[in-house]
């Protein structure tokens, strides 16, 4: 049985997914700072992330795949930067 959510709640969720592009944004260039001071598993579980995040913001697979076998953060912040830049974009 699905639960039954208030008014309130339903708009919090709604505005959620309205801005769930922002917060992967913000996420993804955060995940950089914390690849940076990470190591072994952690570091490995960040880069999952940001793989995923990477995928939802529609960053095509062939560089996803060179960022994240590079495993070297500053490769990842030029894609966050090209994303804030507008040169990476979601397909509607």
């Amino acid at each position: 049985m699905a639960p039954e959510y208030s008014e309130y709640q339903r708009k919090v969720i709604q505005r959620y997914y309205q801005h769930r592009d922002q917060i992967d944004e913000q996420r993804l260039g955060e995940l950089v700072t914390n690849l940076y001071l990470s190591q072994g598993k952690q570091r490995t579980r960040y880069w999952q992330h940001a793989r995923t995040i990477m995928q939802r913001l529609g960053v095509p697979e062939s560089r996803i795949e060179y960022v994240v076998g590079t495993d070297d953060p500053t490769i990842l912040a030029e894609v966050v930067k090209d994303i804030l830049a507008g040169r990476i974009r979601k397909e509607s």
